[in-house]
């Protein structure tokens, strides 16, 4: 099963400044959650952020949040305890007044706001094995299909970053990486976007 740049949705999950000084590799994946959201956004696909408790933590680089739809506070560990998951799904369209049998079969049933609902959610975030561990596992309790970029992932120490990957598989979550992210995305050589995705990741 490949990733498809029309069901994904990307979430990049407290890249905050107060956090990242602490982080194991904080560079290389602050450069690859800044690469995924260049990509979303040259693939027109959602990017969203969260950030925990940004009052004592701080907020996630300007550039980060530049590239979200919606950076999304929070205090619960998991991003879901706080409204992910209704972010990530659309609204439900109400039907306007009138009789439904009347109306067309494909209007009778309830339909997304924004087009068919992104089931894929592409998540990297730290610390992987707190926030990004958590939130990953009530998106695949709320049925989502989780793709964990490993390589903008990780912790304050390797051995916990390690574990939230075993952890992560264990549970249902697909782990990638950046690169694999954008070649799945693209799908092939002769996308419009190519040769801007492909400065981005080389």
């Amino acid at each position: 099963m490949l990733l498809d740049a029309d069901d994904s949705q990307l979430v990049l999950v407290d890249y905050q400044a107060r956090l990242m000084p602490a982080i194991h590799e904080s560079s290389q994946v602050l450069a690859n959650a800044l690469r995924l959201a260049k990509l979303a956004q040259l693939l027109d696909v959602p990017a969203w952020g969260t950030e925990e408790n940004p009052a004592s933590l701080g907020e996630n680089p300007p550039e980060l949040r530049a590239l979200c739809r919606k950076t999304l506070a929070k205090m619960h560990f998991s991003a879901v305890a706080d409204g992910l998951a209704e972010l990530l799904r659309p609204p439900v369209r109400q039907q306007q007044g009138g009789n439904a049998r009347s109306l067309p079969k494909h209007l009778q049933k309830p339909q997304p706001q924004a087009g068919e609902a992104r089931n894929t959610v592409v998540i990297a975030g730290c610390e992987a094995h707190v926030c990004l561990l958590q939130t990953s596992l009530d998106l695949l309790d709320e049925e989502f299909d989780v793709w964990v970029v490993t390589d903008a992932c990780s912790s304050q120490s390797e051995r916990n970053r390690d574990a939230a990957f075993d952890r992560l598989a264990g549970a249902g979550a697909e782990l990638v990486t950046t690169q694999m992210v954008a070649f799945e995305w693209l799908r092939t050589a002769e996308h419009p976007a190519f040769r801007d995705a492909l400065a981005l990741i080389k």
